[in-house]
């Protein structure tokens, strides 16, 4: 069973408070996966996500270093950031050690589909995000496990 919801985000603003909202929400094991084209807001979304948790200093993105983690505390919810464009094999998450990274924390992924995906967990809420005009929309589905939680 899962449910399905879209959000518009006109600004960022907006993206800010739907990163804060899911924040609020966030359990360790979690998944959230963010997909969309290049420029999307993934990055964007992952960084508003983590702020809202307590990380006061700046995001980077972990497009070289292919995995972030962030400590709780300062954290509300240790998060291993993700971002999976540069692989080239889903094998390669069990290279990096995937598993040992995500055990006791939340996942934000980026380029989701690199991996594998998570769709098929149960702690996993999936975002497509799309342009719309200068803002974004949010296309959400959530596994069984986000029912009853989503923003």
């Amino acid at each position: 069973m899962s449910q399905t919801k879209q959000y518009e985000l006109p600004d960022l603003a907006a993206m800010d408070a739907f990163g804060a909202q899911l924040a609020e929400v966030l359990r360790p094991e979690d998944v959230i996966e963010l997909e969309g084209g290049l420029g999307a807001g993934k990055t964007t979304l992952a960084r508003a996500i983590i702020a809202a948790l307590g990380y006061e200093q700046e995001v980077p993105s972990p497009t070289f270093t292919i995995i972030e983690t962030y400590d709780a505390p300062p954290l509300r919810v240790p998060v291993v950031h993700a971002d999976f464009y540069r692989l080239n094999d889903p094998a390669e998450v069990e290279e990096i050690g995937l598993d040992d990274y995500r055990e006791g924390a939340a996942m934000i992924a980026e380029w989701p589909d690199h991996a594998g995906g998570f769709a098929h967990e149960p702690a996993c809420l999936s975002i497509l995000l799309e342009t719309a005009g200068s803002g974004r929309i949010a296309i959400a589905r959530a596994g069984a496990d986000w029912l009853g939680r989503m923003p």
